[in-house]
């Protein structure tokens, strides 16, 4: 990652609230650790629209 990337997740992460960065983080966290990551992130894709 280089430094312009970690400077727009940096800004990203400090607008959010600690209820948000820990939904992030827990939803992160399933995806790091499920057998299926491409169904969660289509599913995680589709949610933002």
């Amino acid at each position: 990652m280089d430094n312009m990337d970690m400077a727009k997740l940096m800004s990203i992460l400090s607008k959010l609230d600690k209820k948000d960065l820990e939904a992030g983080l827990e939803k992160a966290n399933q995806i790091l650790n499920s057998k299926d990551k491409d169904n969660i992130l289509n599913n995680l894709k589709n949610m933002n629209k």
